[in-house]
């Protein structure tokens, strides 16, 4: 004979992946906003971002297949760098005949805060294989400045003698 542990909440996995779809879909639909720099406005698609520094610019590179280039609305006002753009939904086949869609559609908008270091007059945008890379050039102030120092021997103080006057 088989003990099996009684779990009055387990279903059948299927059933379990179904709600645990539902519950995902229903939450991923809420905006999210990570600390103060960013925030993200409600819509179906938000599109994943990567930012990161080094010692001479801000790099962000947003990922936005299937969005053409000229669909893309990059501005910067106050401080504040906004990416709008929106992903249409191809009606070239009937929704009737898809048997799943997983890909999100719709506008989106995507608000940076740039710290005061950038070089607001020289950002760059370019956009290749579905990624928008955004380079935010540091103002020369905020570069890291390197003094190159010699080091050798300094020559020990001479003694004077007093001489009486």
């Amino acid at each position: 004979m088989t003990i099996t542990r009684f779990a009055p909440f387990r279903a059948p996995l299927s059933d379990v992946a179904l709600l645990q779809h539902r519950l995902n879909s229903i939450f991923n639909e809420f905006p999210r906003v990570s600390g103060e720099t960013e925030s993200l406005s409600t819509g179906n698609f938000v599109p994943p971002v990567d930012v990161y520094e080094d010692a001479h610019k801000v790099v962000l590179k947003l990922e936005v297949p299937g969005i053409k280039q000229e669909d893309l609305d990059i501005r910067l006002e106050n401080q504040t760098l906004t990416v709008k753009g929106e992903r249409k939904f191809e009606k070239e086949e009937k929704e009737e005949n898809f048997h799943r869609i997983e890909r999100s559609y719709g506008s989106f908008v995507r608000s940076f805060t740039v710290p005061q270091t950038v070089d607001t007059d020289s950002i760059a945008a370019s956009y290749d294989a579905g990624v928008l890379t955004i380079s935010l050039n540091k103002k020369a102030e905020a570069k890291p400045k390197q003094v190159k120092i010699s080091v050798g021997s300094t020559p020990e103080p001479k003694q004077v003698e007093a001489s009486a006057a």
